[in-house]
């Protein structure tokens, strides 16, 4: 079963011009037009493509199952990694996307899945967005050996947030520096939510990761 998605294309699209795809992907419990709302205003510049987890969570969707807070469970992490990097390649196939700009932007789930696709996927993805979650220990077992100095990652972190602390952001912030240069961390007063800054700070990272 395909994932569903939510998808625009820039209103101005010019004919065998290449364009650069946002993937978004939202929190246990929200949905694709939440996390579509957070990338909106850069629909002019990039191909957005929103993916609803296909996993009914409470009021909303989720991607994957956990066994407790901060530990997926890995056959249902495995499964939504395996779905989202062949949503990769059927976007590429159906929209015209240019392969050397692909990023991830996600919250908290969808943050876990941007940082684990990062690892997993390794060149195939340009720069990633991860916001309020962490990198699973099973993801940091199978690629010891992953190639992404040349990746691009913002991620951000509450300082009160309730559902990961802090120090789980800055321990993200470390384990990606030690393998890419080209990482930037912003932490933010609020808790386990996106502020007006946050989004406005994402969005002005992403332009400038395509110029």
């Amino acid at each position: 079963m395909q994932l569903f998605t939510k998808v625009t294309l820039p209103s101005n699209l010019k004919p065998d011009v290449k364009y650069p795809v946002i993937y978004a992907l939202h929190g246990m419990g929200s949905d694709e037009e939440d996390i579509y709302s957070l990338v909106e205003d850069l629909k002019d510049e990039f191909i957005l493509i929103a993916v609803r987890g296909p996993l009914k969570m409470g009021p909303g969707y989720g991607y994957f199952n956990i066994q407790r807070i901060g530990v997926p469970q890995a056959d249902s992490l495995d499964e939504i990694l395996r779905q989202l990097s062949e949503l990769t390649l059927r976007s590429q196939e159906q929209y015209p996307i240019d392969p050397s700009k692909q990023f991830f932007v996600g919250f908290s789930q969808g943050a876990i899945l941007s940082m684990s696709l990062a690892l997993v996927l390794g060149s195939q993805i340009s720069g990633i967005v991860a916001m309020h979650g962490y990198i699973p220990q099973h993801i940091k077992d199978i690629t010891v050996n992953a190639k992404i100095d040349s990746l691009r990652v913002m991620i951000t972190h509450g300082e009160s947030d309730e559902m990961f602390p802090i120090d789980i952001g800055r321990s993200n912030e470390s384990y990606f520096k030690e393998r890419t240069q080209n990482v930037e961390f912003n932490s933010y007063l609020h808790g386990h939510s996106v502020s007006y800054q946050e989004k406005m700070d994402v969005i002005n990272w992403l332009k400038s990761s395509v110029r």
